[in-house]
C-alpha cells in the first residue's frame, strides 16, 4: 500500500492542516491500495499564496527555460511510465496493457508537445501599428477527473506552465496516487517552488475553496457538466475565467455506403476502452434502418468479445450509476442484446459491456452520459434524419462520421454540433483541440489551443 502523508507545497512536501485521510481502493478487488491527505481550505489557501508568490518570477522566465523545464518533466514521467501504468492499474482497475499504452504513454506525448510549443509559440505579434502580448493569465486552479488521471492533469498543467502561469491542483479522490508520482516528476524536473502546487482532497472541500479562492485567475475543470455548473456560477460572480470539458453523448453516424463492419467493430472498441469512462466516447450508434438488423447483429458479437477484456468501473457508487441506466434502458423498451444489469463477477465494480437495439431519441440511455460500457443503436430514415438525431442532445463534445466517400463524411461532420469529430476512424491527434459545444464545455484542450486558455491578451499601440 502506498500511503503519503503530504501534500505538495511550494516546492516541498508538508503535513496537511487536518489529519483526515482518504483511502485508495482499488475497484477490481475492492482493497485499499493507498492512502492520501484530505486537504482542506487553509492547506488550499496555504497552496494558492505560495503560488502567487512564484507568479512574477515564472511569468517573466524566458519561453526557452520554460520549454527546458517542460522537456525535463517529461523525461522525468517517462523514466516512470513503469510505476505510472501500475499505480493506474491500482486505483483505476485499468488493465495494465491499456495502462502502459493510453494512461501513461499519452500524457508523455502531450507533455513534449508543450515543450516544443513553449520554445515556439509566438507570445508577441504586430498588428498593424500595435504590439500584441499574450501574457500568462495568472494563478490557474487545475481540478482533474479520475477517468484519465494523468492525461488530465498533463492537460491542464503542462499548458499552463508553458503560458508562464503558477497551479494549484486538485485531483480527483478516487485516483490521487499518480497526482503524487507527478508531483515528484515536476520536483525533479527543476520546476521552481511554488510554480505547481498539489493539493489533495475531497471536491466539495477542497474542490470548492480552490474554484472560490480569490486569489485564483482561473479554474480549469473537467467533470460532470452539474458540477461545471456550479464552478462556472461561482466564477461568474467573481469575473474569474473557467475553461470546463465536461460530459458526452457522442454519436457514431454510419452513413449508408460505409464498411459496416469496421465501422461497427471500432465503434464498439471506442465504447468498451477504459471500461466505457471516457466523456468523448460514442455512445450512440446511428445506422440506416436498411443496414440496421445487420449492425446490431455486429455489434452484439463484438462486444461480447469484451467480457474480460475490459476492467472494472471505478467505484461501488459507479457501478450502482451504470446498472441503473441499464435497467433504465430495459424499464423504457429498449431491446438489450449484449450485456445487462447484473454484476458479472462478486468481486469488484465490474459492468458487463451492455448493448441495446431499438433504442429511440427520446430514451433516457440516448440523451444522458452514463459512463460505462453501455452502447446504443438508434435506427435513423436519411441523412436530415441522422443529422436530427446526432445534433439532439445537449451535448457536443466529440463524434464519429463513416462513408464510402469522404467527402460525403466531411459534409455531414461539418453540420454536426460537435468539437471533435473522427471521419472513418481517425486517428487521435494530441495537437488538435479538444473540448465541447453546448453544454460539453467551455475552452479547448491540446495544442495550441489549449495554450490560448491560459494566456490574456495586451495591446501596446505605437
Amino acid at each position: 500500500m502506498k500511503a503519503h502523508d503530504g501534500l505538495y507545497i511550494d516546492g516541498a512536501w508538508r503535513p496537511a492542516e487536518s489529519r483526515d485521510v482518504i483511502d485508495v481502493v482499488n475497484p477490481a478487488d475492492e482493497q485499499v491500495v493507498g492512502r492520501v491527505p484530505a486537504g482542506g481550505a487553509l492547506d488550499v489557501d496555504t497552496a494558492v499564496r505560495a503560488a502567487r508568490a512564484a507568479l512574477p518570477a515564472w511569468a517573466a522566465t524566458p519561453p526557452a527555460e520554460r520549454a527546458a523545464r517542460l522537456a525535463a518533466l517529461r523525461d522525468a514521467l517517462a523514466a516512470r511510465k513503469d510505476e505510472i501504468a501500475e499505480t493506474v492499474t491500482a486505483e483505476l482497475g485499468s488493465p495494465l496493457p491499456f495502462s502502459q499504452n493510453v494512461h501513461a504513454a499519452v500524457p508523455i506525448a502531450v507533455a513534449g508537445s508543450y515543450a516544443e510549443l513553449a520554445a515556439t509559440h509566438a507570445f508577441e505579434e504586430k498588428v498593424g501599428n500595435s504590439t500584441v502580448l499574450h501574457e500568462p493569465i495568472g494563478v490557474v486552479g487545475a481540478i482533474t477527473p479520475w477517468n484519465y488521471p494523468l492525461h488530465q492533469i498533463v492537460a491542464k498543467v503542462a499548458p499552463a506552465l508553458a503560458a508562464g502561469c503558477t497551479i494549484v491542483l486538485k485531483p480527483a479522490e478516487d485516483t490521487p496516487l499518480t497526482a503524487q508520482l507527478f508531483a515528484e516528476a515536476v520536483h525533479e524536473a527543476g520546476v521552481p517552488a511554488g510554480v505547481f502546487n498539489l493539493v489533495t482532497g475531497l471536491g466539495p472541500v477542497a474542490g470548492q475553496a480552490l474554484a472560490e479562492h480569490p486569489g485564483v485567475d482561473l479554474v480549469s475543470f473537467t467533470g460532470s457538466t452539474a458540477v461545471g455548473r456550479q464552478i462556472g456560477a461561482v466564477a461568474g460572480a467573481a469575473v474569474k475565467k473557467v475553461a470546463l470539458e465536461l460530459g458526452g453523448k457522442s454519436a457514431n453516424v454510419i452513413l449508408p455506403g460505409a464498411d459496416l463492419a469496421k465501422a461497427v467493430n471500432v465503434g464498439v472498441a471506442n465504447v468498451m476502452s477504459n471500461s466505457g469512462q471516457t466523456c468523448s466516447a460514442w455512445t450512440r450508434m446511428l445506422v440506416h434502418r436498411d443496414r440496421y438488423a445487420e449492425a446490431v447483429e455486429l455489434a452484439a458479437t463484438a462486444a461480447a468479445r469484451y467480457g474480460d477484456r475490459i476492467g472494472p468501473v471505478v467505484s461501488a457508487g459507479q457501478q450502482a450509476r451504470v446498472r441503473g441506466y441499464i435497467e433504465k434502458g430495459i424499464a423504457e423498451g429498449a431491446r438489450l442484446v449484449a450485456g445487462g444489469p447484473e454484476a458479472p463477477r462478486e468481486k469488484g465494480y465490474f459492468v458487463s459491456p451492455t448493448v441495446f437495439a431499438d433504442v429511440t431519441p427520446e430514451m433516457t440511455i440516448a440523451q444522458e452520459e452514463i459512463f460505462g460500457p453501455v452502447l446504443s443503436i438508434l435506427r435513423y430514415d436519411d441523412e436530415e434524419d441522422a443529422l436530427r438525431i446526432a445534433n439532439g442532445t445537449v451535448y457536443g463534445l466529440a463524434g464519429a462520421v463513416w462513408a464510402a466517400d469522404e467527402a460525403e463524411a466531411v459534409a455531414f461532420a461539418r453540420r454536426m454540433e460537435t468539437g471533435q469529430v473522427d471521419i472513418n476512424g481517425g486517428r487521435f491527434n494530441p495537437l488538435a483541440p479538444f473540448g465541447g459545444y453546448k453544454q460539453s464545455g467551455v475552452g479547448r484542450e491540446l495544442g495550441t489551443h489549449g495554450l490560448a486558455e491560459y494566456l490574456q491578451t495586451k495591446s501596446l499601440q505605437f
